[in-house]
């Protein structure tokens, strides 16, 4: 009988360290414009990089300047084939700073979510 216990056990564990793969996040990895930046010139458009693929249609990226007003269009989109990154259009940039909230959903359903300044020199 004890023998059975331990290799349900065992099997158990092997289960869920095969399945803890399967658990993970899609982490920002890298933003383009990146946190933090001062851009000397407006970007035409705001990369996330995630560290897994994640889904357009369960995803979102808002840029807003100061008062909040939205400077994005369109939805999220992958770039070329990757499937770990989106992309979205922006409106031409006033010097100012802007914030980007994002929500990304993963292809196994989690959700992340996060935020970050830029500012465009003036």
């Amino acid at each position: 009988m004890q023998r059975r216990s331990f290799l349900a056990a065992g099997f158990a564990a092997t289960i869920l360290l095969t399945a803890s793969p399967g658990q993970a996040h899609a982490l920002l990895r890298q933003a383009d414009p990146p946190a933090g930046s001062k851009q000397p010139i407006p970007p035409p458009v705001v990369t996330l990089t995630f560290s897994e693929a994640v889904e357009t249609r369960f995803s979102t990226i808002a840029v807003t300047d100061a008062h909040g007003k939205r400077v994005d269009f369109d939805t999220p989109q992958h770039v070329g084939d990757d499937p770990k990154t989106l992309s979205v259009p922006l409106h031409t940039l006033s010097p100012g700073t802007y914030t980007v909230t994002w929500h990304a959903t993963s292809v196994d359903t989690h959700k992340t979510q996060g935020s970050y300044t830029f500012t465009v020199a003036g």
